[in-house]
């Protein structure tokens, strides 16, 4: 029998001490009146009584040697694992990635290796998890936030994580930043509110952010759901061909059928009082009736450079490339057609990151993904454990053999076949693992800079946010300057003053329309509530005026 512990074993394996594989619900291996329905403990034992504890006398006191019960508390005690600092909120599904074989006419092999994208039709199993950021794990859905976009190809090289979000922009360039910036969105650490006085603190400080603060403070920044919104990889990154010459490369999912939709913040507070999981559950009852969300994967590539014609840095995540210049390339399709069939095991341990490539694919010299390539698999090491690319929704679909051993929760050893046991290391000439041939030339840029601690050159805070402004229509204006004075308004008015300052320089009627806004007094309903909210300290007084009493019990 193969020493997969996954298989099912087979009954001629024998039963006693002999028995091989580990036992699961499919195994056909059962104590006498047992059936494939019967109840048991993790340890196989069958139960009789579910009911019921052992206790002295049927009133109590229960005994402690209940190993039935203990078995099935402790392990409730431990249903759930830490929650994720960012992206707690999720939902997620399964489907397939569909290659064109081309990057828009051309060959994608012109720019990349990555086998998944070389032949037309070739398909990718893929598993997807789209989440908000800030809040916690059953934070309502129609929130004012950036909404997490991570889709995990299971390649025949092995995974490929495209971890981004639905905006395409970010709000700072260094990750030395990155707690600060979830900090000051984050809960109060004193009253567990956000605060609009803690977020524009920080963002008053920080002008490379205005471009993703007009996008968020737009409808943009609260998607209608996750069928009906935009992905991004947000970073750049790069492709290398066989010849190991590489490329820049801005990845972006489309959405077609379903269209791209948006919510104005009444609208979504509407939705909210009736159903603040409305996202998931359209996720999810889209899927089962067959309405299968599709996306296309388009690229923009740029040749590797320092670009010295662009206004701003191509490795500037808080920055687009123009499409005048850098066209949406089409590579590919993805579906989503299945539904997990269990949200904790798929969608909660499901683990992404970015430093999870594949050959033909890179780096780019992006600070910002340098550090999100050592936090995301690091948060996952310690959220669900050492081995966590042991799971089934993380394992790669292919062949696995390495030398790490042991740690928390080994589920199997990864030995090759005909491995020997005693030879955990490499090199080896005791029948260990050997290196696997290189697919082509590595890529190798060549690098001439001192060691330093600066900011990129070309910072351009306020050029593409004003272009962004006078972009978007007549109504979106309207509820990005309501959003925006109404998480203003109550903030402290050196912070507001600044915050007008950095939206003039993006356009002078941004700026123009946010202080006239701050002006006029309590007419938009500034409170301190969730960013953008109407009414949040009405609400409050609302809910002791409108209540009813009710007598002690």
């Amino acid at each position: 029998m193969s020493e997969n512990q996954n298989e099912t074993p087979d009954p001629k394996d024998g039963f006693g001490t002999g028995v091989t594989g580990a036992g699961s619900s499919a195994d056909p291996r059962m104590a006498p009146g047992e059936s494939a329905d019967t109840i048991t403990t993790r340890q196989g034992h069958p139960v009789t009584d579910n009911q019921n504890v052992r206790t002295v006398g049927d009133r109590g006191p229960t005994t402690l040697e209940n190993y039935q019960f203990l078995e099935k508390i402790t392990h409730f005690d431990r249903e759930r694992i830490p929650e994720r600092v960012v992206h707690a909120r999720g939902a997620g599904a399964h489907g397939y990635f569909e290659a064109c074989g081309t990057a828009g006419d051309e060959p994608v092999s012109r720019y990349t290796r990555a086998k998944l994208f070389q032949e037309k039709g070739k398909q990718t199993p893929v598993f997807v998890r789209f989440s908000s950021v800030i809040h916690g794990g059953h934070s309502p859905e129609t929130l004012r936030d950036p909404r997490g976009f991570a889709v995990k190809f299971y390649t025949e090289d092995g995974n490929w994580d495209l971890v981004g979000n639905n905006l395409k922009v970010f709000f700072i360039r260094d990750p030395l930043k990155f707690p600060d910036l979830v900090h000051a969105f984050k809960p109060d650490p004193v009253t567990n509110r956000q605060d609009g006085q803690r977020i524009f603190d920080f963002i008053s400080n920080t002008p490379e952010a205005m471009h993703m603060i007009t996008f968020l403070f737009s409808p943009y920044g609260i998607p209608a759901n996750y069928r009906q919104m935009q992905g991004s990889g947000v970073n750049t990154y790069k492709w290398v061909n066989q010849q190991g010459t590489g490329v820049l490369v801005k990845y972006h999912w489309e959405p077609l059928s379903q269209g791209i939709k948006n919510l104005m913040q009444a609208e979504a507070e509407q939705i909210q009082g009736k159903n603040f999981n409305h996202a998931t559950q359209d996720l999810y009852e889209a899927i089962e009736k067959g309405n299968f969300p599709e996306w296309e994967l388009c690229v923009q590539i740029m040749a590797d450079g320092y670009h010295e014609e662009l206004d701003f840095d191509p490795l500037d995540p808080t920055k687009l490339w123009p499409t005048d210049q850098f066209p949406f390339l089409k590579v590919g399709k993805m579906v989503l057609n299945k539904n997990p069939g269990n949200y904790f095991a798929e969608v909660e341990q499901v683990a992404f990151g970015t430093g999870v490539l594949v050959d033909g694919l890179d780096f780019s010299d992006d600070k910002l993904l340098q550090g999100r390539t050592f936090s995301y698999s690091d948060t996952q090491r310690y959220r669900v454990g050492s081995n966590y690319l042991q799971l089934p929704v993380n394992a790669p679909k292919k062949h696995v053999a390495t030398n790490q051993r042991d740690g928390q929760m080994t589920y199997h050893v990864d030995a090759a076949p005909g491995q020997n046991p005693h030879v955990n290391y490499e090199p080896s000439s005791l029948g260990g693992l050997k290196e696997s041939p290189k697919p082509g030339p590595d890529h190798t840029p060549h690098y001439d800079a001192n060691l330093v601690r600066q900011k990129i050159d070309r910072t351009n805070d306020f050029g593409q946010a004003g272009e962004r402004y006078r972009t978007f229509e007549d109504w979106e204006r309207d509820d990005l300057i309501l959003n925006l004075v109404n998480t203003l308004k109550p903030v402290e008015k050196h912070i507001q003053d600044r915050m007008v300052e950095l939206f003039t320089k993006c356009d002078p009627d941004y700026g123009r329309r946010v202080a006239e806004g701050l002006k006029a007094g309590d007419s938009m309903n500034g409170s301190g509530g969730p960013i953008g909210s109407t009414g949040a300290d009405a609400a409050v007084k609302q809910a002791e005026e409108n209540a009813h009493s009710a007598r002690p019990y």
